[in-house]
C-alpha cells in the first residue's frame, strides 16, 4: 500500500516520546502515521491480499486526489476530514444529513468554527467541482 504525500496532515501523525538520553541518537522524536485517520482514497493497493493490482488503476486512483497537493494545509485537512466522513457512511450514495450526522466529531476537531454545517457544505462542494463527488440533487451526492 502507498499513500500520497498530500494525505498526511497533522491529525494523522502522532508523536512519539524523544529517546532517551543514554540512546545514541538521544532526544530525537520520531512519529507514528495513523493508517485509521488516512481516507480509503488515501489508501491505494499495489498488492491486496496477495493479488497485484492493475497499473492502470493504481494510476487513476492516484490521479483521483491529486488536487488535494494544491490545496493549503488548512484547507486539505477539513477536505480530508470531509472526505473521511463520507468513507464513514460506508456508501456509494449518501445525502447532507448523512454527512451533518458528523458535526460533532469535525466540531471537535475545529473548536473554534462556529459554522460547521456551512463548513461541510462548502467541502461538498469542493469535492464535487474537483471531480471526487457527483452532486444528484436534493442534497444527495455519489462518490466517483
Amino acid at each position: 500500500m502507498i499513500v500520497p504525500k498530500h494525505f498526511f496532515v497533522e491529525d494523522a501523525i502522532e508523536k512519539r516520546k524523544p529517546l532517551a538520553p543514554q540512546a545514541r541518537r538521544a532526544g530525537w522524536v520520531g512519529c507514528n502515521i495513523l493508517l485509521s485517520r488516512i481516507p480509503e482514497a488515501g489508501k491505494i493497493y499495489i498488492v491486496r491480499n496477495r493479488i497485484v493490482s492493475d497499473r492502470q488503476d493504481v494510476l487513476v486512483q492516484w490521479r483521483k486526489t491529486g488536487f488535494l497537493r494544491e490545496e493549503s494545509t488548512a484547507s486539505r485537512g477539513w477536505l480530508l476530514n470531509v472526505i473521511k466522513c463520507v468513507d464513514d457512511i460506508g456508501a456509494k450514495e449518501f445525502n447532507l444529513e448523512e454527512v451533518y450526522a458528523f458535526e460533532t466529531r469535525l466540531s471537535g476537531l475545529y473548536p473554534m468554527n462556529r459554522r460547521v454545517r456551512h463548513k461541510i457544505r462548502q467541502q461538498l462542494q469542493v469535492l464535487r467541482d474537483r471531480g471526487y463527488l457527483k452532486f444528484l440533487g436534493r442534497g444527495r451526492y455519489r462518490v466517483l
